[in-house]
């Protein structure tokens, strides 16, 4: 059985990714780098349906100049938890 991500490990991804905030100029160059990792990381964390899906938002919102404040892991961990039906 795969194991969920916690709620930290979603938060944390979050604050790296919105973390390219503190580098004026750069921020959105180091996303460009970010972006498939977050995503590859998003899919391997989530997988099924909400991996693939999560992971194509989540490679946009790091492609796309400042979205970088929506927190894409933590939507998906609160969308696993309490509105998934199993």
């Amino acid at each position: 059985m795969k194991i969920k991500p916690t709620l930290t490990f979603c938060l944390i991804m979050d604050l790296l990714g919105s973390a390219t905030f503190l580098l004026p100029g750069l921020g959105e160059w180091f996303d460009i780098l970010w972006a498939p990792v977050s995503a590859m990381l998003f899919f391997n964390s989530f997988g099924g349906k909400v991996g693939r899906i999560g992971s194509i938002i989540n490679f946009a919102e790091e492609m796309l100049p400042f979205t970088d404040f929506v927190p894409t892991f933590t939507i998906a961990y609160l969308y696993n938890h309490y509105f998934k039906k199993e």
